[in-house]
């Protein structure tokens, strides 16, 4: 690939330093993402300007016009402070005619939406949890088809925010605190669904037309089983030095069935197709003990750190991460026909 101009967009707070000499462990893990993507565009040989992002559109404009980048290499994960606000932001790229790495606008307003997530999967045959949809203001109505235990979180909010052990519930009553807190605190619509016990698995893809499904990865709650329940919380997503009290860990799957394996590979295309998504995604599940498959959620753009699940997954399918990112760039490249 020839040297390109590269427009990362990401939050402001997150622009990386050019070197990440003195800085602490929990700094760097700020803009960790940030700055693996920044760092390896440069070692692949291309002109790498950072923008952050956050409340006006107008610097994407301005750098549109008068750096002229090749592709913009999409690492927002919200706009104006909401993360369903993303798709707007590459809306805006193709109407710049803009060629950008990840998920189309289209693929983002359908997968970030988790409940309409789940009624396309169910419509499509594939195993969801029961679930229901509490709007902001009014108060839980529980089907007696939705059984205890609940879990409940936001309808579009993403790592893992607003989720914590007390999102799991037993009664109506505490059904009632949870779904009130997010509507409180996150100011969301809250989904309220059946918990499924089980191990938690996540599958990554990367393609537009043609599919490569990645090894499947599995959230290892270490230690933490024996005093909380086994949820990816903020705290297990993101916090190092709970991770490492617990002995959390987040590896290649192991002792999975071969036929297991092979349909959660096929059920992730199939996610993948139904949700229109390109780019690179990350499928989330969880394994019964009996075998079966439930579709958690799906995510495009996922974290793509090179020491997160979804790179170390690629790595495990020998595309390293020079490899990796330099594949997320050239599929982001091809729109430039459809946008020219």
């Amino acid at each position: 690939m020839k040297p390109l101009r590269v427009l990362v967009l990401m939050h402001p707070s997150m622009v990386p330093p050019e070197s990440i000499k003195g800085y602490t462990a929990d700094e760097i893990n700020v803009f960790k993402t940030e700055y693996d993507v920044v760092s390896t565009l440069r070692k692949l040989g291309h002109e790498v300007r950072p923008l952050g992002v956050q409340e006006e559109l107008n610097p994407i404009r301005v750098a549109a016009e008068e750096w002229k980048p090749d592709i913009v290499f999409n690492l927002l994960e919200e706009f104006h402070g909401l993360s369903d606000f993303d798709q707007h932001v590459v809306a805006y790229l193709e109407l710049l005619k803009l060629p950008y790495t990840g998920c189309n606008p289209r693929g983002l307003v359908l997968a970030r939406a988790k409940a309409i997530t789940k009624k396309i999967a169910a419509y499509h045959r594939v195993r969801v949890p029961a679930f229901m949809v509490v709007a902001v203001g009014s108060k839980p109505k529980r089907p007696a088809s939705l059984r205890f235990p609940l879990f409940v979180k936001s309808v579009s909010e993403e790592s893992s925010l607003g989720i914590s052990q007390a999102s799991i519930v037993e009664n109506d009553e505490k059904l009632n605190e949870r779904v009130r807190f997010i509507h409180e605190s996150l100011e969301t619509d809250a989904l309220v669904e059946e918990y499924i016990e089980g191990r938690e698995l996540y599958v990554g893809v990367i393609g537009n037309e043609r599919l490569k499904t990645l090894p499947v990865w599995e959230l290892d709650f270490g230690n933490l089983t024996e005093s909380s329940s086994p949820i990816a919380t903020a705290r297990v997503k993101h916090s190092p030095d709970y991770q490492k009290k617990y002995k959390i860990d987040i590896r290649q799957a192991e002792g999975l069935d071969p036929a297991v394996e092979r349909a959660l590979q096929r059920t992730t295309r199939r996610v993948f197709r139904m949700l229109e998504l390109d780019g690179y995604a990350r499928v989330d599940y969880r394994l019964t003990a009996k075998g079966e498959i439930y579709l958690l959620e799906a995510n495009p753009n996922p974290e793509i750190a090179e020491k997160e699940e979804f790179a170390s997954a690629a790595a495990a399918a020998g595309l390293k991460y020079r490899r990796l990112i330099a594949r997320v760039l050239s599929l982001g490249l091809r729109r430039r026909g459809r946008l020219s």
